[in-house]
């Protein structure tokens, strides 16, 4: 009888944990207005650039792995990228969805949850693709850096490949 006690609170506990763990990782879109997911929208074509933004949203509670994702692509921008972003052609924000002054950016990026979002302005005009695949990276920092690095230096030389 212990045994099957001390089996049942560690897997209460475990669910408990798991639960934490995820709480931050909502939906914003129930709470900001913006319940459309649009597909990334870059084009093929190489064009001049003029801008790069770099966004990491998120909403008023974060998760471990949100925090992560958005701390290491600024670290990211910060090592790899300090001409660009001294210049401005580089642009790299955390923003919260949830605050009504942040409603536009959001909303022009299709924003629904904890996010990295890349946009790219050039002679074609703005082009923005969401970046999911850094989220199965933050827990090796050198490979994150690599994979964001890469794609960045793409994006502002205008591949949007």
């Amino acid at each position: 009888m212990a045994g099957m006690n001390l089996l049942h609170s560690l897997i209460l506990t475990g669910v408990v944990i798991l639960l934490l763990t995820v709480s931050g990782c909502t939906d914003i879109s129930s709470q900001s207005g913006s319940a459309t997911s649009v597909q990334p929208s870059i084009a093929s074509a190489v064009a001049p650039v003029e801008k790069v933004e770099v966004y990491h949203f998120h909403g008023d509670q974060q998760c471990a792995s949100c925090i992560a994702v958005g701390d290491l692509a600024e670290k990211t921008v910060n090592e790899n990228f300090k001409d660009e972003f001294a210049s401005g052609r580089l642009v790299f924000a955390h923003v919260n969805a949830q605050q009504p002054e942040n409603a536009a950016l959001a909303t022009k990026y299709s924003v629904t949850g904890s996010s990295l979002w890349i946009g790219v302005y050039d002679a074609n005009g703005f082009h923005k693709e969401q970046n999911i695949k850094v989220w199965s990276l933050i827990n090796n920092k050198d490979l994150y850096s690599t994979y964001l690095s890469g794609i960045i230096s793409k994006r502002l030389i205008g591949d949007l490949s």
